[in-house]
């Protein structure tokens, strides 16, 4: 169904998925206690884990391991709100299921997004899983009624935000030690 932002705000509440656009591509969002139900709505397999969206660098607390590395700080405050996934070591309390391998157990990938909506959503509920809203393997549709006919009754809502073709993001590791590691080129150039 096609919806609005107080819908997707309630379904997300509810434990439900919604489907949302981003600074990139439309994505699929879940609470964090609901991040599992993402890989069965995308049909996709486990062993890759989900990003976490969210508000403001405030939410990074309780997620990432502090300190953060001056390289991630220096990451973050050029390209934030924006396009750039940054993998950290977990928070050791974060026990959040996000998929992935033993190692994705230890790390989560995090992004503060330039869209508007993503960041209130997050303000009002929590960090959120988000994904990009296609099935596996197929491409993530451009607009809400493709990502709606994709994905059909898996979501409870898709909030039309018009047409989202941007890049996927940039996705990147910093270690402890402050090392950057390029997992996935995207929007952006690091």
């Amino acid at each position: 169904m096609i919806g609005t932002y107080d819908d997707a705000l309630a379904a997300l509440r509810a434990g439900h998925v919604v489907a949302i656009p981003t600074d990139t591509v439309y994505g699929v969002a879940a609470s964090l206690s609901a991040a599992p139900s993402l890989f069965a709505v995308k049909q996709r397999p486990r062993d890759v884990a989900l990003p976490v969206l969210i508000a403001d660098a405030s939410q990074l607390a309780g997620v990432v391991r502090a300190p953060l590395p001056s390289r991630a700080r220096d990451l973050i405050a050029e390209w934030w709100p924006g396009p750039l996934t940054v993998v950290l070591d977990r928070d050791p309390s974060f026990t959040v299921d996000l998929g992935g391998d033993a190692r994705s157990a230890r790390t989560v990938g995090v992004r503060l997004p330039a869209a508007d909506l993503v960041r209130t959503l997050c303000g009002a509920v929590g960090p959120l899983a988000v994904t990009s809203a296609n099935l596996h393997g197929r491409p993530t549709p451009p607009d809400a009624t493709g990502v709606e006919a994709q994905l059909g009754d898996a979501v409870a809502v898709v909030v039309d935000g018009g047409t989202c073709t941007g890049a996927p993001s940039t996705v990147v590791r910093v270690a402890s030690d402050g090392t950057v590691t390029v997992l996935r080129e995207g929007a952006i150039r690091v």
